[in-house]
């Protein structure tokens, strides 16, 4: 075996290693990243050939976590890891997304990349190590790849900036940004993350301070590439072309293409039939022996000649398809209360962009467990978003939840969690369904998502906008053009893909893709301060419809009061067997959850009207009320003995009193005057240190009032 070894120093003591030539031999590359504890096996292999008529690059990511890494067992019904879960689709999404755009445009072979979470750390985040594994397989195989890149998160932790910091320093509340960076030797490929309202400055400062850091882990991988002697990559044809179809193809179409890119047409339909008809008249000129043989390499050129126009009109015309100017955000109308039966609704419209999103409320019982390796926790706020097909037009069936729509929902979650009361009471569920789709529908759902909750009459810390923004650049002229709220079209032909999400104060949640090489950092912040102002327009609109969460819940919203008590009496709540806990739920018709976090006991009482829930709250506080000496008490007599009676002066609690404190008079037994169940007034004299029983007295208070 030639096993080769590299690490990469992180400082403080943290050194990452990666091996190669022991594991997965057979694969087109494999390696072996270590970080303490933490492993990740990456592996890839690729077919020699493209399949005929593919004319993109099939790339699929699998990131997987073994629970075995953590020593634990899948909680699943077989006991063994069934599909991905959202954590691992987001972990997969994330390394495609950076890998991706550093494959040759011409190159179509299939490609899969594996990376397996063999070993783990319950403090130490794997997934900032993933696509830095599965940049290392790549690196020692023959797959061609423009590259090595690599990925780190970068989290500022107590208003300092780290590298990969653990996990309880990215859960930390004093944490206010945590980013996954990927970057090339070159450019920022990719950056998505979550922020507690930080300005432009500090997301920048960062974004670069992550990429200092990569760029030394990407030379670790050139070295280990040279080392295993795969600097070379293998050779392949996946495109034969004909350069005089590409040649007549651009005489005849691109200034058609560019005087409809110029019309200003914000009908994408409308647009779409225009491009179509120059194609097609076009394509008559051929013979159909010539559409035959040409037939793959006709639709490459008619997308070049697209992009090419598209983009010459954009740079040099400074128009925009749809005729807006290059920071004009579309039209945007918005309502709140559409759906009756919700507990929250909002339908919100930016061009033709569409979200129709609902807020449902419910109890601790409607948490979702997330049962992962290294996260297992009960969720309390979930976002749903889903993208059906008609939302573009598309005759096509609807099946499962595509890996798009969990990651564009994690994107609206990450961008509205931080706005949520934190002491909520209630399990909280958004979902965004998408109507109409042409560009940034995951902002859609995000403007809409703060309607809904405001609606509903969750009181947000402040409402919450979202854009996307685009980039198109000319690297020999060195133009660009920075464009606010893209379409679809402009998202496909551009070089950037850059989704901005915060409040009127700083940036909550972001997501970057970029397909050019060279972002600077003057352009960065361009075009963040250009996605500010977007945002802030956006907001006032969203502000139109309705300006504060409403004072309170929809009348048919389960209502849920929480009660903090000692854990020392959550037993005496729940009683044996569950019996006291059952009884009240049983007689004031309320549903009542208790967690135990932080040393304390959290009791939350849900029905749906108030009444229930004060019933439930009374017999509660009774039973966790502490017994005060001096106090009055009315007590039912449960029984009656030859010295005294026993009382139960408060649930669940009760003392003696004893034939010497009912009345002033000597008393030989209690014959006559009480019997059990009657409710009788007294007071609480003293508790017994040592043995914590309850002496009460009637008489007491009889000397007050008399004796009758």
């Amino acid at each position: 075996m030639n096993i080769i070894k590299k690490t990469i120093d992180l400082g403080e003591g943290r050194i990452i290693e990666i091996e190669t030539g022991k594991l997965a031999k057979q694969a087109d590359g494999s390696a072996m990243v270590k970080y303490g504890n933490t492993m990740l096996l990456a592996t890839v292999c690729a077919d020699k050939n493209a399949k005929e008529g593919v004319d993109f690059m099939p790339l699929t990511v699998e990131y997987r976590e073994n629970m075995s890494a953590v020593g634990r067992f899948p909680g699943s019904f077989f006991k063994r890891e069934g599909r991905s879960t959202d954590d691992e689709i987001l972990v997969s999404r994330l390394i495609d997304r950076a890998l991706r755009p550093l494959f040759p445009e011409d190159y179509h072979a299939n490609v899969v990349v594996q990376v397996t979470l063999v070993s783990g750390d319950l403090n130490e985040l794997p997934d900032a190590l993933a696509c830095l594994a599965a940049s290392a397989a790549l690196a020692v195989s023959d797959i061609p790849f423009n590259g090595p890149i690599s990925e780190v998160r970068v989290a500022k932790v107590n208003g300092k900036l780290k590298i990969n910091p653990t996990k309880s320093e990215v859960d930390d509340e004093n944490t206010t940004i945590d980013l996954m960076i990927a970057s090339s030797a070159e450019s920022i490929v990719m950056v998505e993350g979550e922020m507690r309202e930080v300005s432009e400055q500090e997301m920048v400062d960062a974004i670069i301070f992550a990429q200092e850091a990569i760029f030394k882990q990407v030379a670790v991988l050139k070295e280990l590439e040279k080392e295993t002697g795969k600097t070379e990559k293998r050779i392949y044809s996946h495109e034969v072309h004909n350069e005089d179809i590409r040649t007549r193809m651009y005489d005849a179409c691109y200034d058609k293409c560019c005087e409809v890119a110029g019309m200003e047409l914000a009908d994408k339909h409308k647009r779409s039939e225009l491009f179509s008809e120059i194609k097609d008249a076009f394509l008559a000129t051929l013979t159909d022996d010539e559409k035959k043989e040409n037939a793959f390499l006709l639709g490459i050129y008619w997308g070049l000649v697209q992009y090419d126009a598209v983009r010459h009109v954009m740079l040099t015309q400074k128009k925009r398809l749809d005729g807006r100017k290059m920071d004009e955000v579309r039209g945007i109308w918005s309502e709140v209360d559409y759906l009756p039966g919700a507990h929250g609704s909002a339908l919100f419209t930016r061009g033709e962009t569409q979200s129709l999103t609902t807020i449902t409320l419910g109890t601790k019982m409607d948490t979702q467990l997330i049962d992962g390796a290294i996260y297992n926790y009960d969720k309390k706020f979930l976002l749903h978003y889903n993208f059906p097909p008609f939302s573009t037009g598309e005759a096509r069936t609807p099946r499962g939840t595509s890996r798009r729509e969990v990651g564009h929902g994690a994107l609206a979650h990450r961008a509205l969690e931080v706005v949520l009361p934190n002491d909520l009471p209630y399990t909280l569920r958004i979902v965004s369904d998408i109507l109409e789709s042409n560009g940034s529908s995951s902002m859609a759902t995000v403007c809409a998502g703060t309607l809904a909750l405001m609606d509903a009459g969750i009181q947000i810390a402040k409402p919450v906008s979202g854009i996307a923004m685009g980039l198109i650049t000319n690297e020999k002229t060195g133009d660009y053009a920075i464009l606010s709220d893209i379409l679809g079209d402009e998202d496909h032909l551009g070089d950037m893909d850059f989704k901005v999400c915060g409040t009127a104060d700083g940036i909550t949640a972001c997501q970057m893709d970029i397909k050019i090489k060279g972002l600077s950092r003057e352009l960065l912040i361009a075009a963040l301060n250009q996605a500010k102002a977007g945002r802030l327009h956006i907001l006032g609109e969203m502000m139109k419809t309705l300006s504060a969460p409403r004072t309170d819940l929809k009348p048919h919203a389960p209502r849920i009061e929480q009660l903090v008590i000692d854990t020392e009496f959550i037993g005496a709540i729940i009683g044996p067997g569950g019996k006291v806990i059952q009884e009240i739920q049983k007689t004031t018709g309320t549903v009542i959850t208790i967690e135990e976090r932080d040393n304390k006991g959290y009791v939350a009482v849900s029905a749906a009207n108030k009444a229930s829930i004060d019933a439930a709250m009374g017999r509660i506080k009774g039973i966790v009320q502490q017994p005060e000496i001096g106090e009055v008490y009315e007590a039912v007599v449960k029984s009656i003995m030859p010295y005294g009676a026993f009382m139960e002066f408060m649930p669940g609690k009760q003392g003696l009193l004893h034939i010497s404190e009912v009345s002033h008079k000597r008393l030989e037994n209690l014959d006559g005057i009480f019997k059990e169940n009657d409710v009788i007034k007294v007071k609480l004299l003293g508790i017994d240190n040592k043995t914590g029983k309850f002496k009460l007295s009637r008489k007491v208070l009889m000397e007050k009032e008399g004796e009758a």
